[in-house]
Order: C-alpha cells, then sequence, then structure tokens
C-alpha cells in the first residue's frame, strides 16, 4: 500500500512460507516381546558381557587449583616451575575399552547401529523400549526389514546392560556378522525374536508376485515339452510301424513332414 500524500514507503506484505511434506499411510511399530523372552535376553546379555569383561573405563580430570596472576608473574621471572606429580593411580592411567577386540564387534547407539545396518553388517539388532522419543528408532524398522536382520524392542535394556558396559544409557544394540564372542548368544536370541510387519516388505514363506509369475511359466513350459517329447516318440513309433508293414510312399512322406514340425 503507498502512503497518502506521496510520502513514505511501500510497505511489503510477508510471504506465506509453505512446507510440502510427504507423509507415510504406514504406521510402523515395534513388535510386542513375550516377558519370559525379555527376562531370557537380558540375563543372557549381561551374563555374557560379565565373563567376556568388556567394560569403558573412564576417570574425571582433577582441575588444577586456580593461581593468581601474582603468582604466575613471580613463576615466569624467577623461572621456579613445580614438578608434575607422578603419583598417578592405576585408575586414572587405565581409561576406554577394556578390550577393543571384543569392543569392534558390537555396534553400540543409535547412529553405529544405523551405518552397521546399512552396510549390512550386522545379525540381530536390539532396541531399547525407552528410547525417547520413539520416532529415534523407528527407522530401524524398515532398515532392518530390508535387510533381513532380526530385530525387536526390548524393555529395561538400557537399564540393565548400561551399568554392565559402563555407559550412560544403551539405546541400541547391535550384534555384528563377525562377533564370534557373541554368537552363541546370538543363535540363542534369534528364535524369540518375533517378525517385524512392514506391509512394503515381504516376510517368511510369501515369495514376491514376480517369483510366482517365474514358477509359472517354467511350469507351463515343462508342460509343453513333455508334451512334444511324447509327440515325437509316438511319431517314432509309427514310422517304425510303416516301414515294417512296407507301406506306399507317401504315406510315409506325411509322417516325416509330422516329425519335422515337432522336433
Amino acid at each position: 500500500m503507498a502512503a497518502q500524500g506521496g510520502k513514505g514507503s511501500v510497505r511489503k506484505l510477508k510471504q506465506i512460507i509453505v512446507k510440502t511434506s510427504l507423509n507415510s499411510p504406514y504406521a510402523l511399530q515395534w513388535s510386542p516381546l513375550d516377558r519370559t523372552d525379555m527376562h531370557f535376553i537380558l540375563e543372557a546379555l549381561e551374563d555374557v558381557i560379565k565373563q567376556l569383561g568388556l567394560k569403558k573405563i573412564e576417570f574425571r580430570k582433577k582441575k588444577k587449583p586456580s593461581t593468581s596472576k601474582k603468582e604466575d608473574k613471580e613463576q615466569l621471572q624467577g623461572g621456579s616451575s613445580k614438578p608434575p606429580e607422578q603419583n598417578e593411580t592405576e585408575d586414572t592411567r587405565a581409561h576406554g575399552w577394556t578390550d577393543l577386540n571384543i569392543r569392534g564387534q558390537l555396534a553400540i547407539g543409535i547412529n553405529e547401529v544405523t551405518r552397521a545396518l546399512e552396510k549390512n553388517e550386522l545379525l540381530l539388532v536390539l532396541v531399547c523400549k525407552s528410547a525417547k522419543p520413539t520416532m529415534i528408532t523407528s527407522h530401524l524398522i524398515p532398515l532392518s526389514a530390508s535387510r533381513g536382520v532380526p530385530a525387536c524392542q526390548v524393555p529395561r535394556l538400557s537399564e540393565r546392560l548400561a551399568p554392565v558396559l559402563g555407559l550412560t544409557s544403551v539405546l541400541a544394540l547391535g550384534f555384528k556378522q563377525s562377533a564370534d564372542a557373541f554368537a552363541e548368544v546370538a543363535k540363542a536370541i534369534i528364535p524369540r525374536i518375533p517378525s517385524l510387519d512392514v506391509p512394503w516388505i515381504q516376510h517368511g514363506n510369501e515369495q514376491p508376485p514376480h517369483i510366482n509369475q517365474f514358477k509359472y511359466l517354467q511350469e507351463k513350459v515343462f508342460k509343453i515339452w513333455t508334451f512334444r517329447c511324447m509327440m515325437f516318440t509316438d511319431l517314432m513309433l509309427e514310422k517304425d510301424f510303416l516301414n515294417r508293414l512296407k507301406c506306399p510312399p507317401k504315406i510315409r512322406a506325411t509322417t516325416s513332414k509330422n516329425l519335422n514340425l515337432v522336433s
């Protein structure tokens, strides 16, 4: 709008920002896990991790006492420097994972599990039910189903395994295909994992339509081929029979044409 009397500026209307988003018609959810299976999974993993001794050891560095500016100047001028403390305890020296080889057989955390699934490196995926918001783990459902990896949501996963591993939380845990130390536990857990329900991915013994169509065509071709073989054998027998009867050449010519057509 222009101002009155020719003075002033034109007011610019604010542009309405429109954001387009695509919503999925499917509401993907984790399949529920039985209580007995939940207790079995948590106890088995806790026992194996304790036996292997896998844990992350961390320590907090002690803050040096703050010195005044005058003391700093005196130290610089006089050149006096205090020797560093050499009496360090074993807890401060030992830090990190106790066994890096065993640690490399696991994918801990949502980001690490996601990257391992994209590379098709995992054998089993377990997700903590207490992860909030739920959308941070919902992408693992179609990702696991597309890779054919058993995955489920386990209640109290972080509560039971985080203290054993020396971590604050374990929202997702993946076992790699090269996990020799966890091979027996994974074999025992996989049959207890419920199947994921993803509508656009086939599961179980159901086969995609293109495979069923290929089988139908294969059976049809086999039937036609068997029919042609039967006709060929019948005509060969008929030709042999006519030769024995010493029939006229016209009838032999018709049989030879039929044989050429069939073969």
